[in-house]
This record gives C-alpha cells, sequence and structure tokens, in this order.
C-alpha cells in the first residue's frame, strides 16, 4: 500500500521546489562597472574629439590599407607617434640627433636658448593631443618628439632652400637621390604628420625665420617632386594648413568659380549608387553610372583636349560644349601616394572639401580599362605614365575610388558631370560622332570614304548615262518606224 505522504512529496514538492536563483539587479551593475573599469585602461582609438575641427591626423582604416598596404606607410622616416619606433625606420632617426643640434645651434646664435623652444611646445600639448584621432599613450615624451622631428622637417626645409649652409656634398641624406625623394613622399602620409603649428611655432620661436617664409621653403622642397613653375607656388604662399599633406593638398585645389563649366546647370537629386568607381552619390535619380568612360564618351561624340597653362592644377578640368579640356596628369609614384593620402584625409577631416576625391572619382570613370589609359596617353597626350603599365593606372584610381564617399552636388565638377551626360543623352550627337570616327577618323579611313564615295558617284553616273543612252535609242528608233498599215 502507498504511503501517503510519499505521494504527496513526489510529484507537486519537486514540481514546487524552487529554481536557481536569475541575476540580480546588482550582479548586472557589477559587470556593468567591471566592464567599464577594463575599458578604459586601453588606449581610446578614436577620441571623441576626433569629429571636431582640431582633429586633422588620423589612422587609416584597414579597409583603405587593404586595398593599397603600401600606400599609407613610410618608407625612410617617422613623423609623430604613429609610427615611432618602427624598425625599418631606424637609419634616418638615427640622423635627426644631429639636425637638432644644428638647429639649436643656429637659434643660440639668434639668442634663444632650447628651454624656449621647448616650454613653446609644451605650451600647445593639449592642442597637439587633440591633433589626433586616437589617444597617445606613449612611454617616450611626445612633446620631445614634436621637437625633434618638427626640427628634421625645418633643417630639410632650410638646406634645401639654402637658408642654412650645410655641406651637401658629404651628407648622405642629400647625396642619395632615392633617400631625399623618399623622404619627400614620407612627409605627405595622412598618419606621418605633425602639426603645421608646431612647425610654425618651432619656427618663429627660433628667430631663424618669419611664418610666413614657412609656405616658401615648404613649397621648395617639394618643387622637385610637383613640376610646376614659380608662378604656381606663388599664389599659394599665404595658405593656412593643418599639415604638410593638407598643404600640399591646398596648392592643388583649382579656384573653383572658374572650373568646372559647363553649358547648363542645375539642382540635383542626389541618391545612392554603385558604378564603375564604387558607391558614390550620384546627381542622376535613375542610377547611372556617373560618366561613361573615355574610349566610350569618345564614340559619343566628346571631344578630349588637353589644357596647357602650366600654372593649372591637374584639378582644373573644363568642359566646353562637348570639348572636355583636361591638364596634364605626370602620373609616378609619388602623385599616386600623395592623391591616397589626400583621399583619406579628405574622408576623415571633419572640415575638409572633397576636390581630390572628386577629382579621383572624375578619372575614374574615364579610365574604366586599359584602353582608355592608352586613349588619353598616347592620342590626347593627356597622361604621362611613370607609374607602371597602363592597365596598372586603370586599376590604381578605379581601386582608389571604391567606397568613398562622394557627392556631386557638393563637388567641384558637379556642372562637368552633368554637362557630359546631358551632351550623350542626345542621340544624334552619338549618331553623328560614330559617323565621323567610322569614316573621318584618320587619312586612311578618309581617303577609303572618299575612294568609297567616288566608285558609288562613278556607278550612278554610269548608270544615268546608260539611261539616257538607251532613251535617246528609243526615240530614234520610234522616229524611223514604218508607217501604219491603211495610212497613205
Amino acid at each position: 500500500m502507498t504511503d501517503k505522504t510519499d505521494i504527496l512529496s513526489s510529484p507537486s514538492d519537486k514540481a514546487s521546489l524552487p529554481l536557481s536563483p536569475l541575476p540580480t539587479e546588482s550582479c548586472i551593475i557589477s559587470d556593468f562597472r567591471n566592464y567599464l573599469s577594463s575599458t578604459s585602461k586601453e588606449p581610446v582609438l578614436l577620441l571623441e574629439s576626433a569629429g571636431k575641427e582640431t582633429c586633422c591626423i588620423f589612422r587609416v582604416p584597414e579597409s583603405f590599407v587593404a586595398m593599397n598596404p603600401e600606400a599609407y606607410k613610410p618608407k625612410v622616416v617617422s613623423i609623430g607617434p604613429y609610427h615611432y619606433g618602427e624598425k625599418h625606420l631606424q637609419m634616418i632617426q638615427q640622423h635627426k640627433p644631429r639636425f637638432l643640434q644644428i638647429f639649436l645651434d643656429k637659434a643660440r646664435k639668434n639668442g634663444v636658448e632650447e628651454n624656449v623652444l621647448v616650454k613653446a611646445v609644451i605650451d600647445s600639448e593639449d592642442k597637439i593631443r587633440k591633433s589626433y584621432s586616437e589617444e597617445l599613450r606613449t612611454e617616450h615624451n611626445l612633446m620631445f618628439m614634436m621637437v625633434l622631428d618638427g626640427c628634421f622637417i625645418l633643417m630639410l626645409f632650410l638646406i634645401v632652400s639654402r637658408n642654412i649652409d650645410l655641406s651637401e656634398e658629404k651628407d648622405p641624406i642629400f647625396t642619395i637621390p632615392w633617400l631625399l625623394s623618399s623622404i619627400e613622399s614620407d612627409l605627405l602620409l595622412l598618419e606621418n604628420q605633425v602639426p603645421y603649428f608646431v612647425l610654425q611655432t618651432l619656427f618663429v620661436e627660433s628667430k631663424i625665420g618669419l611664418s610666413s617664409d614657412l609656405n616658401r621653403m615648404a613649397f621648395h622642397f617639394f618643387k622637385s617632386s610637383i613640376d610646376k613653375q614659380g608662378s604656381y607656388w606663388d599664389k599659394h604662399r599665404d595658405f593656412k594648413a593643418k599639415h604638410l599633406l593638407d598643404l600640399i593638398r591646398e596648392t592643388f585645389l583649382p579656384n573653383i568659380r572658374s572650373v568646372g563649366e559647363s553649358e547648363t546647370t542645375s539642382s540635383p537629386h542626389v541618391q545612392l549608387h554603385e558604378g564603375n568607381s564604387g558607391k558614390v552619390l550620384s546627381s542622376d535619380s535613375t542610377g547611372v553610372p556617373l560618366i561613361l568612360s573615355a574610349k566610350r564618351l569618345r564614340l559619343q561624340g566628346i571631344k578630349f583636349r588637353r589644357r596647357r597653362r602650366e600654372e593649372d592644377s591637374i584639378l582644373d578640368i573644363r568642359l566646353k560644349n562637348n570639348r572636355l579640356q583636361i591638364p596634364l596628369l605626370r602620373f609616378d609614384g609619388f602623385i599616386s601616394s600623395f592623391l591616397l593620402n589626400c583621399v583619406a584625409f579628405e574622408q576623415f577631416y571633419t572640415d575638409s572639401s572633397n576636390e581630390i576625391t572628386s577629382y579621383i572619382v572624375f578619372m575614374g570613370c574615364l579610365l574604366n580599362d586599359e584602353e582608355d589609359v592608352t586613349f588619353l596617353r598616347n592620342d590626347k597626350l593627356i597622361i604621362e605614365n611613370h607609374f607602371g603599365s597602363n592597365n596598372e593606372v586603370s586599376e590604381f584610381f578605379k581601386t582608389i575610388s571604391k567606397d568613398v564617399v562622394f557627392e556631386v552636388h557638393t563637388s567641384y565638377l558637379k556642372d562637368v558631370f552633368k554637362g557630359v551626360n546631358d551632351y550623350t543623352k542626345r542621340w544624334y550627337n552619338g549618331l553623328w560622332a560614330g559617323f565621323r570616327h567610322t569614316h573621318f577618323e584618320s587619312p586612311w579611313t578618309f581617303l577609303s570614304s572618299c575612294a568609297v564615295v567616288f566608285v558609288i558617284l562613278l556607278t550612278m553616273l554610269q548608270s544615268i548615262v546608260a539611261v539616257l543612252s538607251f532613251l535617246n535609242d528609243k526615240k530614234k528608233g520610234d522616229g524611223n518606224a514604218a508607217p501604219p498599215l491603211g495610212i497613205p
């Protein structure tokens, strides 16, 4: 017989046993506090101040680096904290103390001791730290690095511009051509910058020169890599910049009021789409790619012309009627690295315009494949290729313009984009252009077309002569025929 106590205690009592306790509110709060305390010990990779106008020096994200792995990393010299101490950069790092000593000696001759320079930089420490996008927790002294790297850059400028005499015949930095060229390129990397006001502070406080002279010396230093006449640099002497990359970038910016000319303008409707040049904001509400490639535009009646004014920037692109005028692009390793870092700067800096990005997207549309580069290089002499094969040039522009944020309605080339698209949408322009391309593109096709027309005209003339001869013979035959019977 079953015991009643067992019956009572078995199913119902087991079901009513208390479950394991759920996490209490205090446990959750404790976990949050532990998480927050642990994360606060790690350096902040993107400061809250990175979205402000004061922040201008950024780490390039891996998505950009993956497309061009070597484009954002210095080859011979580190400037600033991001690449400090890397082993392959120690060769030039060992020369920095020597240049610092020369700079300090020059300052002492002007009555300025080293402590004056150091204090002037330390007074700007908060501003310097806010210039970088990530928290700088370095074991080495950041302010000492600013003085060391700033004086090194100023010494390069002073020596090249002949404001300080140095026996360049014995100095390896100036006697090895590859080395100085690599330093020029490294000084224009986004991750390899010191704030421009640090250079100005050191330059002015040392009494070596006036602040207005710094731009001139910087332009003189980079002049060998950017082949422009003196008048080109003179009009940019008063520019204010965030760092060296921004300074040289500003010399490339065109006069917005004088470029991008076209016959018509409008207020575009913006739509996100993905075309040959990656994700961009297009003014075409139907999602059509921005513009066709150079080869296809040529068949639609667009004529390409090279702008030959030496004082123009490579960004001074203009459209007049159906003539697209593009300045000469001398494309080499230096300019490719410079363009990549300018695009990165424009993508990350809150207060930047997008002229370089606009140019890159525009050229990415034109240079869709190797044949487009060949056409603009060999036929129109718009591109001088010192970079690699024509296909490599095309791939460069298509790669760099992928996934960039670009708005046509804010671009200085918005009227050019619209003007080209408006012209190519008219069917009769393409029909006439195709006819000219087929029959009058070269002297040989012209002669062939003339020969065909001559043969056709000759054939028509022969046919007309034959018909007239037949009608004339028939008329004569009718006149000599015998009269009908029954007529006297």
